[in-house]
Parts: C-alpha cells; structure tokens; sequence
C-alpha cells in the first residue's frame, strides 16, 4: 500500500510538472490525439472529454479516446504524452494487437470475478473449517483478476512504446521534451506493475491461509 501510494504521489507530480511545459507543436490534448489518430489510418474513433482528472482512457466498445478535461484542452507535454498513449490503445484495436483482444476478452469475466470475490474470501475465512471450499472459490476467481492485471502490462507498455515513436517523429515533442513525456509514461506505467505485484501478493496471502488449513 505504501508503496502503490508513493508511485501514484509521483505520477501525479510529474504530470503537474510537465503540465506547465508547453509541447512544441504547440497542439492540444484533443488535436494531438485525432492527428495521431488519422496518421494512423483510424477515421471511426471519437476523441471526448471526460469528467475527472487523470481519468482518460480508451473504450473499445464504442470506440471512444476519453480525455481528461486538462489533457483534452492542455497543451503541455503532459497532455501530449497521456493523448498519445490512449491513442496507442486505439492503434492497438486497430492492428488487432493480441494482448489488447486477450484483455478485452477477459473483462466480462474479471468484472464479474471482481463482483463475488470480497464475499467469497471473507465468507470462506469465516467458515474455513466448515466449508474450506467457499475460500477456495474465492482464491480461483482472484486469481482471474490478478491475471488481468498482469496482461494489462504488455498492453500499457507497448501503449505508451507508439505513443512516444509518433511523439518524436512528428516533432509533436522534441529535445528534453521526449524524454519528460517517457518519464511521465514510465511513472504511469509504474501504478500498473505495482497494482499486479499487488494483487499476486494478496493471491499468496489467501492461498497460504488456505494452505494452512
């Protein structure tokens, strides 16, 4: 936990820092990311704002690049780095990249994983010895999510590996600016792998309770 929070404070201070650094072209969240999307090839994504801070994300379902209302209108490094990787997500879709298909295979079934498995766990430690089944139940589905998240990893890297190519080669950010958006992607990409190592831990936890029984 303590460290989960100490790679989100310096997220979020990085992206502060690098939102008050123009990126050269001089574009916003919002023209960076339908530019990047039509030197692509991608004309049926919409790009839209998004109520909440660093909230953007890339919807597959309705094809949608949601955009945080500071990245959507910024027009700083941070904003360039953040609408380039959610369109990295699109491109992803696009290509028909095979981590993306697995994960968005997966989400109906971690979504309703993730619904059971508090009930599960703690109605299985709370009647281990009666019915030391319930836990294990709990352990297979938080298993499915754990899995989830370590799939998410390939996904968020070669996310932010496109964004930062198109980012140099359209001179969208240049010099020290690339690597402040690299750095700013790297931090990001941080809060997922922590979540993963996370979620594993929690995993070997309950499977040493059940163990133990």
């Amino acid at each position: 936990m303590i460290i989960s929070w100490l790679v989100s404070w310096r997220f979020r201070s990085k992206f502060k820092e690098y939102s008050e650094i123009p990126n050269a072209a001089g574009l916003s969240g919002f023209q960076i990311a339908e530019k990047m999307l039509h030197d692509n090839g991608i004309y049926d994504v919409k790009v839209v704002s998004h109520s909440g801070q660093l909230s953007d994300h890339y919807n597959p379902a309705n094809k949608t690049v949601n955009l945080s209302p500071d990245v959507y209108s910024g027009k700083s490094v941070a904003s360039a780095a953040v609408s380039a990787h959610e369109c990295g997500h699109a491109v992803q879709h696009a290509r028909a990249y095979s981590w993306l298909k697995l994960r968005s295979a997966m989400v109906p079934v971690t979504q309703v994983a993730g619904r059971f498995v508090p009930f599960l766990l703690i109605g299985g430690i709370l009647t281990l010895k009666a019915f030391p089944q319930l836990l294990l139940i709990g352990i297979a589905l938080f298993a499915i999510t754990t899995l989830f998240s370590f799939i998410t990893l390939p996904v968020e890297f070669d996310a932010s590996k496109r964004a930062l190519k198109w980012l140099r080669d359209t001179n969208t950010t240049l010099g020290q600016e690339q690597g402040q958006a690299a750095i700013a992607l790297r931090w990001a990409a941080s809060t997922y792998v922590v979540a993963a190592l996370s979620s594993l831990a929690t995993l070997l936890y309950y499977i040493g309770i059940f163990r133990r029984s």
